[in-house]
């Protein structure tokens, strides 16, 4: 097909799904300015704010696309479930491939974020996302019914909501391909407007806020997996509350401030993981599933990688009869062992130091129970799934601490895993190349089975 051609036929595409304009915009990845086309849903779907639920669609990749249908299908479908669809076309750039294709996607996440991208003011803050050609997205699928009664914020929610996943995924894909999930760092909630005396859904969809997740953190991971041959899906943070609330019944305010609980946590975790192997299935996926996983997400993900089975963490939730295992997974800093967290003390957990034991008794007496709490008390045989470590050794003292536990375990399990440390400063996530290309590699060594270097 001529250049000509393609370019004709996506802006026919714009028959159905409203008005378009076009411009030029600036690549980090190319250093060279390229050619956007940007098209309107005749039936917008927009955020509780009213601004635009946008796609970042980038096509004429440096590479082969897993999706057969053709573009203008899948940028017409993206405008029919009510997406601003932004088109970048990258004209086959040699430098448009993995991972340097991830500059641009920080960048546009970035300016999302700050409230501008190419030319657009009320593009969503929750609702945008960088699709690769041939991608599309299914959003806001349920996982797991909340139970209010476990952070028992605010008071008038009492009936619970449906934690809820996006997942992005080849669409007619020319081969199965295995999907990363990962659990946000940022929380969806129930919130309650005391002016209207009523719920409100303020702060549901809040699992890709990008001032708290991608933009906040120049993370990158996600979105640009399907350049290395894998789909990617985010899930709600199973701790369904503002973070740094939460309660037991009749337990003093602000109990659970700054981390979730068992067994409604890794219940959930469960679930998401069966949901995403049932439902991926049906979208055209592989059954296997990697974690990705930093700070509280990396808390939760953990759930998902031990092979120890615990009667009160099964049978709850969906999809019961789809299996939760993982194939691999890798972790940020994050808190895998509570019972650990008086190792050091002043080390950057006070708060879990002082609330952990208003939530489950003192631990001397209660040692089963905060053992229970954690994903290090899953790790049972060498059946867990293969790790990969990251942080920085600048970060909290308390989160090395943590991942050092976490490590010892999986080799004192024989549990295959590596580490890879200093990519960045403080606590962030890997955004060079080489860090980048780790990451890739690993998922794709024991998700796609392929060695790389």
């Amino acid at each position: 097909m001529s250049r000509f051609l393609s370019i004709l036929l996506v802006l026919l595409a714009s028959t159905t799904v409203g008005s378009a304009n076009s411009g030029k915009w600036l690549s980090k990845t190319t250093n060279q300015e390229i050619t956007y086309t940007a098209k309107e849903a005749r039936r917008p779907s927009k955020d509780f704010v009213g601004n635009y639920a946008t796609i970042v669609y980038l096509t004429n990749l440096g590479f082969t696309k897993v999706g057969r249908n053709s573009n203008v299908d899948d940028i017409r479908w993206l405008g029919e479930q009510g997406y601003r669809v932004i088109v970048l076309d990258y004209s086959g750039h040699a430098d448009a491939v993995s991972p340097k294709i991830n500059a641009d996607i920080v960048a546009i996440n970035d300016s999302i974020a700050a409230g501008e991208f190419c030319g657009y003011r009320n593009c969503s803050k929750n609702l945008s996302y960088v699709l690769f050609e041939g991608y599309r997205i299914a959003r806001n699928v349920g996982f797991f019914k909340d139970d209010p009664k476990v952070y028992n914020t605010p008071e008038q929610y009492i009936e619970g909501d449906t934690l809820k996943m996006d997942i992005v995924y080849p669409a007619n894909p020319s081969v199965s391909v295995p999907i990363i999930l990962s659990f946000s760092y940022s929380n969806s909630y129930a919130t309650y407007d005391s002016e209207k005396k009523t719920l409100t859904d303020a702060n549901k969809a809040q699992r890709l806020n990008l001032q708290y997740t991608l933009a906040g953190f120049n993370d990158s991971f996600l979105e640009g997996a399907p350049a290395s041959g894998m789909a990617w899906a985010i899930a709600d943070h199973p701790k369904y509350c503002p973070w740094g609330k939460g309660k037991p019944i009749n337990g003093p305010n602000d109990t659970y401030k700054s981390f979730q609980t068992n067994p409604d946590a890794v219940r959930k975790v469960k679930s998401a993981v069966r949901t995403l192997r049932k439902v991926g299935t049906s979208l055209g996926l592989s059954d296997r599933i990697g974690i990705f996983g930093f700070s509280r997400g990396s808390t939760a993900g953990a759930l998902a990688i031990g092979d120890k089975v615990v009667p009160e963490f099964e049978n709850a939730g969906f999809y019961l009869e789809a299996s939760d295992e993982v194939q691999a997974a890798a972790l940020g800093p994050g808190v895998f062992d509570f019972t650990k967290i008086y190792t050091t003390k002043g080390d950057g957990d006070t708060n879990l130091e002082v609330r952990c034991p208003w939530a489950w008794g003192p631990l001397e007496e209660n040692q089963a129970k905060w053992e229970s709490m954690g994903a290090s008390h899953l790790i049972e045989s060498s059946a867990t799934a293969p790790v990969l470590l990251f942080y920085n050794t600048d970060d909290e003292l308390y989160y090395q601490d943590q991942l050092a536990h976490l490590k010892k375990k999986l080799d004192s399990k024989k549990i295959p895993n590596q580490t890879l440390k200093d990519y960045g400063r403080g606590h962030s996530l890997p955004e060079s190349t080489e860090s980048l290309n780790a990451l890739y590699s690993f998922f794709r060594n024991h998700l796609l089975g392929t060695k790389s270097n």
